[in-house]
């Protein structure tokens, strides 16, 4: 018998799409018992401000064919079966492999990828025909067991003066969860490395001002009760939720655009997919000029170098990376100290 399927109608900027959901009514999310059909009519809905988050980059699909609360995996090569208007390109990897990646220029790809039960969507921090060159600084505030949203926002606050008094514009943006993402954009002359420098630098100079509330520690066992500043997600082929992306999570949150001035009043549990279609209609697309002035970080490298020259070195990679110049050893402390003992 012929399975359950619908089509819809997916306007972009070539015209109308049609795009075939299968299996409609498979409950993604069961806490609401909101479905992929559900899933795609928002991205319909939310199409042209997703695209312009999320578009003409790298993006990682992260796939849950059982639900939220089923097995899970990442898709990078694109999923077989793509339609003509789903494009690729080919991406590079620490590890110096080579292969393509699904790149997203009109809504009636993302809807496609709803079709693949995608529910989180990862783009890269560079642009697909430059993908070695970020065009964003990202800066994810990570709030660590003991601390929650609300710890996080006023090192977010103090994060943007940071950053400002180095010359960028700082974007926010909810996780889809408990913490925070500060975006800057950036020209896309620097290559991951540099980039990932500015950030640490950023990084260190928020928590000399926020000591007791913000930590750099990679360690979770030196983190304590504040918040993590995650420089490692500036790596290449380190990605998280896109804005407008749904969240694996029960009540289907959404990574949401905010005004600097909404930070302090928001209840990142109230940004779902439910909830953003209108938020979008009443208050328009917070992010939608972000890349109008992209800016130079010439002034954060620069604070790198002054804290390599005062002894503060190279901070550690994540442990699939190869080994790095520089890099301390990528040995726990305790453990490092039980070893010396």
């Amino acid at each position: 018998m012929a399975s359950n399927a619908t089509v819809l109608t997916v306007p972009g900027p070539a015209g109308d799409r049609e795009v075939r959901i299968s299996s409609p009514e498979r409950v993604l999310w069961p806490q609401l018992g909101l479905t992929k059909l559900d899933l795609a009519h928002y991205l319909v809905t939310v199409g042209d401000a997703f695209v312009r988050a999320n578009g003409d980059r790298p993006v990682s699909l992260q796939r849950f064919p059982e639900g939220v609360d089923g097995e899970q995996f990442f898709s990078k090569n694109p999923p077989k079966g793509a339609p003509a208007f789903v494009r690729a390109v080919t991406v590079t990897y620490p590890s110096a492999r080579a292969h393509p990646q699904m790149i997203i220029d009109e809504p009636a790809a993302a809807v496609w990828a709803a079709q693949m039960n995608t529910v989180v969507f990862h783009p890269w921090a560079s642009r697909a025909e430059r993908s070695d060159f970020p065009d964003q600084l990202r800066i994810d505030l990570d709030p660590q067991p003991g601390t929650d949203f609300h710890d996080a926002v006023p090192a977010a606050l103090e994060l943007r003066k940071v950053l400002d008094e180095a010359g960028l514009t700082a974007w926010i943006k909810t996780s889809g969860n408990r913490g925070l993402h500060v975006y800057a954009p950036i020209e896309p002359e620097w290559a991951f490395l540099d980039v990932r420098h500015a950030v640490i630098a950023a990084a260190r100079e928020l928590e000399r001002r926020m000591p007791e509330q913000v930590t750099t520690a990679w360690w979770k066992e030196e983190r304590g009760e504040r918040i993590f500043v995650d420089f490692n997600q500036a790596n290449r082929d380190r990605t998280i939720a896109g804005a407008y992306s749904p969240r694996a999570l029960p009540h289907a949150s959404v990574s949401t655009p905010l005004r600097w001035e909404e930070l302090s009043e928001t209840d990142p549990r109230t940004h779902t997919v439910r909830t953003i279609p209108e938020r979008l209609r009443a208050v328009g697309d917070p992010w939608e000029d972000m890349h109008a002035q992209p800016a130079r970080i010439d002034a954060l490298l620069a604070w790198w170098e002054r804290d390599l020259a005062a002894g503060l070195g190279e901070m550690p990679f994540p442990p699939d990376y190869p080994k790095m110049p520089g890099e301390p050893p990528r040995v726990q402390p305790s453990r490092a100290r039980k070893q010396q003992a």
